[in-house]
Parts: structure tokens; C-alpha cells; sequence
């Protein structure tokens, strides 16, 4: 299993990179990803959150970097808007500037050396799993069970467990007599599916521990902290006794949920006018200024300054109070309070793929391994997803403590993993990873997603008043993007984030 590849490339986030380098989007941009075409590794990848994209942020954050990095320099450049963010806020929020004001000078300014953020490879493994490994994680060895007639049967869980996702899936009783609908609702918005599981239906812990990670693709967090309430609109096992209304969603149902409910949100186009990216190049310092705002960026070397008449700051939210340190004292705590949850994408390129079909699946859900999701995408390239948060903590402590523990993993063991995991599920059927193994690439996304708000976590909503109302104000010249604003962890949540900053700056009342 540990016979040597052709190369391996492990990226921290997006890239690593030539630094100040800039580039066009939406011409240079096309060449190198065209839009629909599937992203093939190169023979073994890291990505992501990389320490090179990592340590200026890092260094203004542990107050190191102004010590060590001289005085700006300026480079006589001015723009009409300078854009803090490459990915899908900042670049919409360029996009609709251009459209608003033909002709403008805009920049976009980008930590990592990649276009587009962590989009470009967030949509994989879509659909429900044909498979599920009972692994040896959760039940003490590794069981594939295919998800056709009488799947349930087949589980190597207590005959107790069986007997109780039996009655889950096909005639569960109503768990609340006596309570009406709006009551009903309430009690799920207090609970997350694990506690809605053990604690309400009462079943067998093998029974719960089988359904943790149904939650893990689609929010990066399992179902000790996905909310009962989102586990009902999303059709999970449990509440078809409540009588409940399905035509429309619960008030208590996270942004997410109740759009994907009323319509399912389509991806943002990736076509519009051309935006200069000057990439590898985090931005250190905002200033508001008389005349114009003042940006500052690391180009490798120096700080760089440039004039700008207007900022757009659709980079992670925490970054923010260390780049404006002029902002009022609760709009600063408001955007230090934002989290991300992390998450792993590896892609595996095989030698031969025919073990997928020997297997009998495609996509196939882990019910505790490192790895939690597991696929082979039409090009035969695997993917996985693995989401670190320590979900018993909920998503927002989970993920700092996921965090900090992922940075302490070694890209070795995570490969290590992706071997293990490949040879365990498809090993039975000739698969050996040694042999066919040709390539593999890891996309490590410290800050990930966007934490939504979420009951039970967040008692405020959906009510308000919301932390992110108050962290996206405008600073004078200086508006405020990116999906931390939102909050909501979906695409077209960053493209909202764009067009609530670039109104904000034309003075337009929020919609």
C-alpha cells in the first residue's frame, strides 16, 4: 500500500503559487478551468489552505507581522474598487461593480494563487449513497451493506438497533401527542437529530451511530450537531408520525433549508466582465482615508499600497478587525465571533477503475472513518470528503477544536488514510493501492464553510437580533462581503453577500 506514486502535491486551501502575480478573470480564468470540465490531478496534490496562503493572516493575527514587515511602499496604482477575496463574493462583487459602472478600475486582491476560492471543486459526490460501510470505527469491523431491497436486514448492528431504524424508516409513531404543529416544531428546534434519536424515540445507540454522518456531506458537521428541525425538512428517518405540514418549511429552519425548499438555487454563472486578480497577495491593512482608502499588501517582499475609491471586503470575516482595526469596537467583535467549519476534498486518480464496478457502488457513505463520504465520479476519478469538525461540540467550538487538531495532522497520515480507506472498500474485489493508485490530491480547507444560523445552536434565530447584521455594516468607503455576512454556507449565499455590499456602497437600502 505504500509503494511510492508519481508525485505528490498537497495544498493547504487553493495552491501554492507564484506570489503578485496578476491575472485576468474570465479570459485567463476560462483557459485554465473551462467552465463544465472535470478537475483532473495532477499526480498527487496538496491544496487548500496552504501555509504559504496561511502565514500572513497567521502573522497579523498573532500581532508578528507589522514587527518584521517595513514601511509600506506605494505603487502610484488607484482603482475605482479594490476587492479583498477571489472567491465567489469577490468575484461577483467585482462583476456587479463592472456591470453598474462600465469602464471602472477594479481590482481583486486574493491570499491564494488559485481562481475562484474553494468552489472550483466544493460540488462532487452529489446524490444520495447506494452503500454504506459499517466500519470498523463504529462497529469494530469494516461491513459494506448496499442500499438495495432490505438494506436493514443486512446491518451488523444489534438486532435492537435493526428493529429501531425499521421503525424510523417505515412507521414511527407520533413523538409528540397532545402537542400541535407550531409546538412540535419548537421541540425539534431544541434538538439535533442524535439527541432527537436517542432521547425522543429512544433507540438503540448502534441505531444512532449508524445515522451520524448522514448530515457530514451535505453541512461538514454530523448529526450530533445538525438540528432536529433541518433533519425533518430534509426527510430523515424518524418524524413521519408527527403529522406535520410539508408543503412549506419551518420558520426554524436554517437560510439554507428554506431555499432549498422553495426552489433549488442554481450556481452562480461564472460569466460576466473581466476582473483583474492580483493573486498570492494577501491584503495586510485598510485605511479609510479624506480623499480615497488606502490598501496594503504583501507582493512576497514589501508592502505595496494602492488608492482605491471604494473597498469590498468579501474575505473571511475573522481576517477583518486585523486589516480595519478602526472599526467600532462591537462591529469588531461581531466579525471575530465568525467561525468556518473545515473540511478535506481528495481526489484519486486510479490506474484502473474497474474495482468501482466489481464493488456494485458508487457513492458510499462511512459511518466513522476518517472519510466520510466516498465516490467515483463519470471520469473514474475518486473523490472523498472528510469533515474534521468535532461535532459533539457543536459546529462552532467543533470546528476550532477540528482545526487545530487538522493542523497538526501530517499530509502523510492523511494519505495514509485515503490508501486505508480505498483498500478496505474495494480491496475484496482485486483493488490494491499499491498498484492502481496513480495520483492523489488533497484540498485542506482549515475555513471552509460558513457556519449558518442554525437552531438549537443559535437561541436568536429566527428572530434576530444577528451578529452578522451588525459585523457587515459599512465603514465609510469600506463595505463588507464574503458569506460570513450572510450567514449560509451555500454558493449563492456569497453571490447575496456581493450584492447587499455593492448596493451598500451606492447607498441603496437593504432588500
Amino acid at each position: 500500500m505504500n509503494r511510492p506514486i508519481s508525485r505528490r502535491d498537497f495544498f493547504d486551501g487553493i495552491a501554492v503559487g507564484a506570489l503578485g502575480s496578476t491575472v485576468v478573470l474570465g479570459t485567463a480564468e476560462k483557459a485554465e478551468a473551462p467552465q463544465g470540465a472535470a478537475f483532473r490531478p495532477e499526480p498527487s496534490v496538496w491544496r487548500g489552505d496552504t501555509a504559504q496562503a496561511l502565514s500572513v493572516p497567521h502573522a497579523l493575527r498573532d500581532g508578528r507581522f507589522w514587527k518584521l514587515a517595513g514601511t509600506p511602499e506605494p505603487t502610484g496604482e488607484s482603482y475605482d474598487l479594490v476587492v479583498v477575496g477571489g472567491g465567489p463574493s469577490g468575484t461577483s462583487a467585482a462583476r456587479q461593480w463592472l456591470r453598474r459602472h462600465p469602464g471602472a478600475r477594479v481590482l481583486v486582491f486574493d491570499n491564494h494563487d488559485e481562481l475562484g476560492g474553494r468552489a472550483r471543486r466544493e460540488a462532487f459526490c452529489t446524490g444520495r449513497p447506494d452503500g454504506v460501510m459499517c466500519d470498523a470505527e463504529t462497529f469494530g469491523a469494516d461491513t459494506l451493506v448496499r442500499m438495495t431491497s432490505d438494506w436493514i436486514a443486512r446491518l451488523p448492528i444489534a438486532w435492537r438497533a435493526r428493529r429501531d431504524l425499521r421503525m424510523l424508516h417505515e412507521d414511527p409513531p407520533d413523538w409528540f401527542p397532545g402537542l400541535g404543529p407550531r409546538a412540535k416544531q419548537e421541540r425539534l428546534a431544541e434538538l439535533t437529530y442524535s439527541r432527537f434519536l436517542l432521547e425522543v424515540c429512544g433507540v438503540h445507540p448502534d441505531a444512532e451511530r449508524f445515522c451520524r454522518t448522514m448530515s457530514s456531506g451535505a453541512w461538514a458537521y454530523d448529526t450530533r450537531a445538525f438540528g432536529a428541525i433541518d433533519a425533518w425538512a430534509g426527510g430523515y428517518p424518524g418524524f413521519g408520525g408527527l403529522g406535520l405540514d410539508r408543503s412549506e418549511p419551518s420558520r426554524y429552519n436554517s437560510p439554507t433549508v428554506k431555499r432549498a425548499w422553495s426552489a433549488a438555487a442554481g450556481r452562480p454563472s461564472g460569466d460576466g466582465p473581466v476582473v483583474p486578480m492580483r493573486l498570492g497577495s494577501p491584503v495586510v491593512s485598510v485605511r479609510d482615508g479624506a480623499e480615497s482608502a488606502t490598501v496594503g499588501y504583501f507582493d512576497g517582499d514589501r508592502v505595496m499600497t494602492v488608492e482605491a475609491g471604494a473597498v469590498i471586503l468579501a474575505c473571511w470575516s475573522a481576517v477583518i478587525p486585523h486589516l480595519v482595526p478602526d472599526l467600532p469596537a462591537a462591529q469588531r467583535q461581531a466579525l471575530s465571533q465568525a467561525v468556518r467549519v473545515p473540511v478535506l476534498h481528495a481526489t484519486v486518480r486510479l490506474r484502473d477503475g474497474d474495482a468501482w464496478r466489481r464493488a456494485g457502488v458508487r457513492r458510499v457513505r462511512w459511518t466513522g472513518a476518517y472519510w466520510c463520504l466516498t465516490c467515483v465520479e463519470p471520469s473514474g476519478d475518486v473523490r472523498m470528503l472528510a469533515t474534521p469538525c468535532r461535532s459533539e461540540l457543536g459546529p462552532e467550538p467543533g470546528s476550532v477544536a477540528g482545526r487545530r487538531k487538522l493542523a497538526r495532522t501530517p499530509y502523510g497520515h492523511l494519505e495514509r488514510t485515503v490508501r486505508d480507506q480505498l483498500a478496505r472498500l474495494l480491496g475484496p474485489v482485486g483493488f490494491d493501492p499499491a498498484r492502481d493508485v496513480e495520483a492523489i490530491t488533497i484540498d485542506r480547507w482549515g475555513h471552509a464553510n460558513a457556519i449558518e444560523y442554525c437552531r438549537p445552536w443559535h437561541p436568536f434565530y429566527p428572530d434576530g437580533p444577528f451578529p452578522a447584521d451588525v459585523a457587515r455594516r459599512r465603514f465609510g468607503r469600506i463595505a463588507i462581503a464574503g458569506s460570513d455576512s450572510v450567514p449560509a454556507a451555500r454558493g449563492d449565499a456569497a453571490v447575496t453577500a456581493a450584492s447587499l455590499a455593492v448596493a451598500d456602497l451606492a447607498g441603496e437600502p437593504a432588500r
